[in-house]
């Protein structure tokens, strides 16, 4: 070994050791600092001692609390890994201020001592201390770090079965911004008048670095059938965000785990591929795997269990580091009570529209845009510094607040700059990775804006189809003039009297909703029903659907005239001749309506009846049948037209003139990327499974708590 070398390794050790020392003494100062400020927090003996004394105390139970900190809380979070996310993050506090009173009970003759609800909070301010101390000399010690990456780059080499060759190619991170349209991506990136643009980072990409397309959707505009398409190449059969299949008698909902397991089965099969990222691959945050092994928040193995399911393992590299867990519990806690209070101020200036946002909702919040944030970041960060090919990860923080709060209020623009950040710390890291990188921005899908059903009309469309039905409904609906005139046009129809809730008429309907998209089945009649056979079975329901206010369309099937879309005033449109009777039911909904509600007409899952809510062309509002004003999921508006924003050094996604339409198509485009690289870099055969995580993932505590308060500036080498 030459005198250099030993030289070089020598001094990392070196500045190895003067960090550990520098944490410690920063953590013993905050110990003493906290020991003067808390009266229930004491470091000397009841007799009192000397400053000295007092000093070597607080030297004691902070190395203690390291030790354990590094040593036993590693093990804690891996065996707190079933636990409910939100349940993890309030457990955070409560199981670092019990190392701490750990800590203090091995101080010598008992002069440390604390309340628990002290221990909780010295431990949070020591932990946040100490990682701050951490990251400070590790980001700054250029050496270190970069020997850190090199041996994290020789790992993977031999894993990859050499030590040498050529350079790799460049690596690709897709990050899905769930639920931004193009429209509210393009405002976000201008400026505002003397002030910087929401996204600040992603507008200095914009025209420079990157070009912005948007594309269109397939008529079921939401994250199941979009990320479906892109990561496994196929939206085939997948109508809507849930619906009844009559062959299984289940209700398919694409954010359960078994719904979307089989989801991806069904895709895996018809294309003969495991998906996007099966080389070399990583899936952060998505309902499916893409054909990745290395695993974090996937929705579609959640319910699996074995070695090869490492859903979780991103909780596990994300939450080892008690400073992680300590900071990322008390955003949790602040994004609760910041939910609370922009729900009130809603309430007090009576905002419209509005929706209720209580019960769970402000920690579901509290999950999409702190907890989920943070784990998946933390994720791509170590996916970045360990060199994979494919990154594909979901951010979708935006989307839940806007379904609430709507899609271009005050809320969202907060969750929108917050999100800015999080795209500026993963390019900051890219840096310093052992290969290039491009980085693509894209989303599923946008959202469109607008009252729900039920307060707009009173009554919602369960309601409206069981009135059409003279089926019984709940009084509120009887007393709405919508609710009246459908059970006063389906007793005329039928010839008879309004029957008792008790009567035993023909068997209920399947109503579901999927944004401002309805579907309606009967379970009991085998098949797709047809026009005719809703007819003859209730024959005022189809009208009674049709010329609803607040119904833009149906699509039905005719056993003489095929697929047909029904509207108010006995408007159609034949899809199969293009027939038109009236004026189009389709033609408030733009270019490619009619293209989309075919391709889904043709669906072996497709619902007897599908409804889609009406649209404003004017204010682009519709009405969702869930309980939204940011709603997405069928035609109208915003919601069916998401963007993609790549880097300028690929090859265009589309011809000059052409659209990009559909998730498939999209699919097609990252493919094409993927293998523009270098070669083929998603092959027709699986690859060989991955080694489970290994140095990388103890980089993410140190990274992400580098989070800067505002985004740092764009780095040359974002590609």
């Amino acid at each position: 070994m030459s005198d250099g070398v030993q030289m070089a390794r020598w001094k990392s050790v070196g500045a190895a050791l003067l960090r550990v020392l520098a944490v410690w003494a920063v953590s013993t100062l905050t110990m003493l600092a906290l020991a003067g400020i808390l009266p229930d927090f004491r470091l000397q003996s009841a007799d009192g001692d000397s400053t000295t004394r007092i000093a070597i105390t607080a030297a004691s139970g902070a190395g203690a609390f390291g030790l354990l900190s590094a040593l036993v809380w590693p093990l804690l979070v891996r065996a707190l890994l079933l636990v409910p996310a939100f349940v993890l993050g309030l457990l955070v506090f409560v199981l670092n201020g019990s190392l701490l009173l750990v800590a203090l009970n091995l101080i010598p003759d008992g002069r440390g001592a604390a309340e628990p609800e002290t221990a909780v909070v010295v431990a949070a301010v020591m932990s946040a201390a100490s990682s701050a101390t951490s990251t400070f000399l590790t980001v700054r010690d250029d050496g270190a770090y970069r020997r850190r990456l090199a041996r994290l780059a020789d790992r993977r080499r031999r894993r990859q079965g050499g030590t040498g060759g050529p350079p790799q190619p460049p690596g690709t991170v897709f990050l899905q911004i769930d639920g931004v349209g193009h429209d509210v991506l393009r405002d976000a990136v201008r400026p505002r008048g003397n002030r910087p643009p929401i996204m600040e980072t992603v507008a200095g990409w914009v025209d420079t670095t990157h070009t912005l397309t948007p594309w269109r959707t397939d008529w079921s505009s939401q994250t199941g059938a979009s990320q479906l398409g892109i990561l496994h190449g196929s939206t085939e059969d997948v109508p809507a965000f849930r619906w009844y299949e009559k062959e299984t008698r289940q209700v398919i909902v694409s954010n359960r785990p078994t719904s979307a397991a089989e989801l991806q089965r069904r895709a895996a099969a018809r294309t003969g591929d495991e998906g996007l990222l099966t080389v070399d691959g990583a899936s952060r945050g998505n309902l499916f795997t893409g054909g990745a092994e290395e695993l974090a928040l996937v929705l579609s193995v959640a319910a699996r269990r074995g070695r090869h399911n490492r859903s979780r393992s991103g909780y596990f590299a994300y939450f080892r580091d008690p400073a992680n867990a300590t900071r990322t519990a008390g955003s949790f806690l602040a994004e609760i009570f910041r939910e609370l209070g922009q729900s009130a101020r809603a309430r007090l200036r009576r905002e419209t529209p509005r929706v209720g946002r209580g019960g769970l909702y402000p920690f579901i919040r509290a999950f999409a845009t702190v907890v989920e944030r943070d784990v998946v970041v933390a994720a791509v960060m170590g996916d970045i510094l360990s060199g994979r090919t494919a990154i594909y990860a979901d951010l979708v923080a935006y989307d839940e607040v806007a379904h609430h709060s709507g899609p271009r209020s005050r809320d969202t623009l907060q969750v929108l700059r917050r999100l800015d950040r999080s795209v500026a710390l993963i390019a900051k890291v890219v840096e310093h990775a052992p290969r290039d990188y491009r980085i693509v921005l894209l989303s599923d899908h946008g959202q469109s804006p607008g009252a729900t059903f039920a307060d707009a009309y009173g009554l919602s469309l369960e309601d409206l189809v069981r009135a059409g039905c003279a089926l019984p409904v709940p009084r509120r609906a009887e007393r709405t003039p919508s609710g009246a005139e459908a059970r006063e046009a389906a007793r005329a129809a039928l010839r008879r009297p309004e029957r008792d809730g008790d009567g035993h008429g023909p068997s209920d309907p399947v109503v579901l909703a999927s944004g401002n998209l309805g579907l309606v089945s009967f379970p009991d009649v085998p098949g797709r029903m047809s026009r005719e056979q809703i007819d003859r079975r209730h024959p005022a329901l189809l009208r009674t659907l049709a010329d609803h206010p607040g119904v833009g369309f149906l699509l039905v099937r005719s056993e003489r005239h095929g697929e047909v879309v029904l509207g108010a005033d006995g408007a159609e449109h034949h899809l199969d001749t293009g027939r038109v009777v009236g004026r189009s039911p389709l033609k408030a909904f733009g270019d490619g309506a009619a293209a989309a509600v075919r391709r889904t007409a043709r669906f072996p899952n497709a619902p007897d009846i599908m409804v889609n809510s009406a649209y404003d062309p004017a204010t682009g509002e519709v009405h969702a049948f869930e309980g939204q004003i940011g709603s997405h999921g069928g035609l109208g508006g915003a919601q069916s037209h998401p963007f993609l924003l790549w880097p300028i050094e690929l090859s265009p996604p589309i011809r000059p003139g052409e659209q990009l339409v559909g998730a498939e198509r999209v699919h097609a485009v990252l493919r094409r990327w993927l293998r523009e690289a270098d070669g083929p870099q998603v092959p027709e055969t699986p690859p060989a499974p991955q080694v489970p995580e290994s140095e990388e993932s103890r980089l993410l505590g140190d990274v992400t708590a580098a989070s800067p308060a505002a985004p740092p500036p764009l780095p040359d080498k974002t590609r």
